[in-house]
């Protein structure tokens, strides 16, 4: 067994008032730390749980974090306050309940929707889409072109790079003009600025690209590898000869001049339908509307939950290292026992040593958090991001994770501090 320590056995005598009042926080703070540093291996091996369990924290809520960051920013690439009318869904959300076997939602609810000059609404835009191939030269390109309104560049955010997006004109006289990916454009003209004012062969239609959309990058809905045409025009050309008066639709987007008034024109867009479709009757509804802040409220929650089960796993660790910390010190304490007694026997209360091992649990602990902190920041700043995952940092994670640290230092070390403070000084004297 190991003996008192050079500087606890010349520990000289205790004025006979310290005595009584016992050592101060500050000293105490100075004999755990010369305790801690007399084995430094020891005591960064005992922290590691810590370091380890910080770290998993950190870096998975950080990467809980960055996830509903790319949500929220692809959702908001789709088109800002945004409502979409669509075709209303089975009872297990999958395939259109059609009437007629067509679309269910049609081209004169998108008439009847912009019809109603709503100051509310700032634009309208029904879409329909087909599988095509693009050809310019010896190029061929399969693509997904959507035929829509000229409000499609508004409701969708769809801003062009190079050129402009067709114009309600186009629309009105079907003309053969065509709107094409950052993309579609990059791999049919070698460069996206060549595109505009060329011509290119759809299902060998000819139409000239007068617009080239901004790249959108990976996105739920990302026009980097489409193309869009005005609807007419996609309907006869693409399409096939159709009756316009009554097509139907996938979906008719419509986008809200401002985020407070989603709520009240998705109601009032509803009694607009219901007449429409002759169904005052809710359960009789053949459409839905979908309100895109209450989707990314759905989202967020959904991706909250998951952040915060990773984190609450990762939590697990720091347990772990607590229990590891606590049987440190238990050994600690019995390598000590002879330090022990003659700290007593000098004068030191029980108070002053259960101070002195509980503080030198809580400065494992809180040393571990701020290696974790680092190590976990390290993680979602550095490695992560090479792997593909975006990972963004929060104050609030890493002050948890730090204080939980400190929590498990002041619980596991009590009882091993507790222990030493009982210890009779005239049996850990006589301690081999």
């Amino acid at each position: 067994m190991s003996t008192a320590t050079p500087h606890s056995a010349t520990m000289p005598a205790l004025p006979d008032r310290r005595r009584r009042r016992g050592l101060g926080p500050f000293a105490i703070a100075r004999v755990a730390v010369r305790g801690l540093t007399t084995n430094v291996v020891r005591s960064l091996l005992t922290t590691l749980g810590i370091v380890i369990g910080v770290a998993s924290v950190v870096a998975l809520t950080s990467v809980g974090a960055g996830v509903t960051a790319d949500i929220t920013a692809n959702l908001q690439s789709l088109g800002t306050n945004l409502l979409t009318v669509r075709a209303q869904t089975d009872g297990r959300g999958i395939g259109l309940v059609r009437s007629g076997g067509r679309q269910t939602v049609t081209l004169d609810d998108a008439r009847a929707i912009r019809a109603s000059n709503d100051t509310r609404i700032a634009g309208v835009a029904p879409t329909l889409a087909a599988g095509a191939t693009l050809k310019v030269g010896s190029e061929n390109l399969p693509v997904q072109v959507t035929g829509s309104w000229a409000d499609f560049a508004t409701v969708r955010n769809a801003d062009t790079a190079y050129g402009t997006f067709f114009s309600p004109l186009d629309v009105e006289r079907g003309n053969r003009v065509i709107v094409l990916g950052y993309g579609a454009a990059e791999d049919l003209f070698g460069a996206p600025d060549r595109a505009v004012g060329a011509e290119v062969a759809v299902n060998g239609v000819r139409f000239t690209v007068v617009g080239v959309v901004e790249e959108k990058g990976d996105s739920f809905f990302s026009l980097d590898d489409a193309a869009v045409v005005p609807l007419p025009t996609f309907l006869t050309r693409i399409q096939g000869p159709d009756a316009i008066g009554d097509t139907g639709v996938d979906a008719v987007y419509v986008a809200a001049a401002d985020a407070g008034d989603l709520g009240p024109l998705a109601s009032d867009l509803e009694v607009l339908m219901a007449e429409q479709h002759g169904t005052p009757d809710p359960a009789d509804y053949d459409f839905e509307i979908q309100n895109q802040a209450d989707t990314l409220d759905s989202l967020n929650q959904i991706t909250a939950t998951l952040t915060l089960f990773l984190g609450a796993i990762a939590g697990i660790s720091l347990l772990v290292g607590g229990i590891g910390i606590m049987n440190i010190m238990l050994v600690s304490v019995t390598e000590r026992t002879r330090e022990i007694g003659l700290r007593k026997a000098l004068g030191a209360k029980p108070r002053d040593v259960l101070g002195q091992f509980l503080a030198e649990s809580v400065f494992l602990s809180v040393g571990g958090g701020v290696l974790g902190v680092a190590l976990g920041l390290g993680l979602a700043l550095g490695v992560l991001p090479l792997f593909g995952l975006s990972a963004i940092p929060t104050l609030s994670s890493i002050l948890v994770a730090f204080a939980f640290a400190a929590a498990v230092g002041v619980f596991f070390g009590f009882y091993p501090a507790r222990r030493a403070a009982r210890l009779d000084p005239v049996a850990s004297l006589r301690y081999e």
